[in-house]
């Protein structure tokens, strides 16, 4: 081993060239900047040649940095990966999964029971937001189901979860209410608003080749939970997916409007992330190879 530098010096190399920045590495690694600074100007010194390529704002790898990546990277997840699975059974793991609300409140969380008693040394933190997080810098996160048009990023595995259907939805007195609607109906029929979602009112007018003007005609909610239990209560006619209601639709409090005169629009909406590096990790593949398996996919 006389030609191999210190560990040290390789994981901060590794962690610096993987995130591209000393102070996301030193974050990671919960060290400073000079530290990481000095392992890997150490390491440069036992090479006797450059890493990096420094910036005032990034470091770039050299071509012998790069082919040092390649090699280091494999070897400290496979590292971590054993770790893992020689970790004592009866040690409880944290696995931090971040969805948006919905998905965690209609879809996730009623599954959740199955998974638990699987892999009860797996404990589950479940955060949610609306808000579009960028997996390679939320180094809190372990899993993150992403929701809507995603941007993928390197380092991070995606997976999309199943395609969907996005249904005009509402409660079976509205729907007898409204059940002779025409094109010009659709103009003043109160249609509920789901702000988050990437599937428009327009999107399903064209689906169904109705000339109709998509402006507002009902309340908007930024939660598709939130508009499903509206149309549920009959307040209005609903886009959304039938993931979210599948609940709903087999408790009879929600209906497919139009009797199948309508086209649903089908799309992939929510994707699986986790880092490419985590792959091996025991907790993410368990985690995420159960979600593949719920989702059909």
């Amino acid at each position: 081993m006389q030609h191999t530098p210190s560990m040290h010096a390789l994981r901060a190399f590794e962690a610096a060239a993987r995130l591209g920045s000393f102070a996301r590495a030193a974050e990671e690694l919960h060290l400073t900047p000079s530290a990481i600074s000095h392992q890997v100007r150490a390491l440069e010194e036992h090479f006797g040649r450059a890493m990096f390529v420094r910036t005032s704002r990034t470091v770039i790898l050299t071509p012998e940095g790069e082919r040092l990546l390649a090699v280091l990277s494999p070897a400290f997840e496979k590292i971590e990966a054993v770790c893992a699975e020689l970790s004592p059974p009866t040690q409880k793991q944290d696995l931090s999964v971040h969805c948006t609300p919905s998905f965690a409140a209609k879809w996730l969380s009623p599954r959740l029971p199955a998974f638990m008693n699987e892999h009860p040394n797996i404990n589950i933190r479940i955060s949610s937001s609306a808000d579009r997080l960028d997996l390679a810098r939320e180094d809190e996160i372990d899993v993150l189901i992403a929701y809507g048009n995603i941007r993928r990023s390197a380092g991070v595995t995606t997976h999309a979860l199943g395609t969907e259907e996005i249904a005009a939805l509402c409660s079976p007195e509205f729907a007898a209410l409204h059940q002779d609607v025409g094109e010009k109906d659709f103009e003043s029929l109160v249609r509920l608003e789901s702000t988050f979602s990437p599937v428009r009112w327009a999107d399903w007018f064209r689906e169904n080749r109705l000339n109709v003007a998509a402006h507002q005609t009902g309340p908007a909610f930024d939660r598709g939970s939130m508009v499903i239990a509206a149309a549920a209560q009959g307040l209005g006619l609903a886009l959304e997916t039938v993931r979210f209601a599948q609940a709903e639709l087999n408790a009879g409090s929600l209906v497919r409007f139009g009797d199948g005169r309508f086209r649903s629009i089908e799309r992939d909406l929510h994707f699986l992330c986790y880092r490419t590096r985590d792959a091996a990790t025991p907790k993410v593949r368990r985690f995420c190879d159960w979600i593949i398996a719920e989702s059909g996919v």
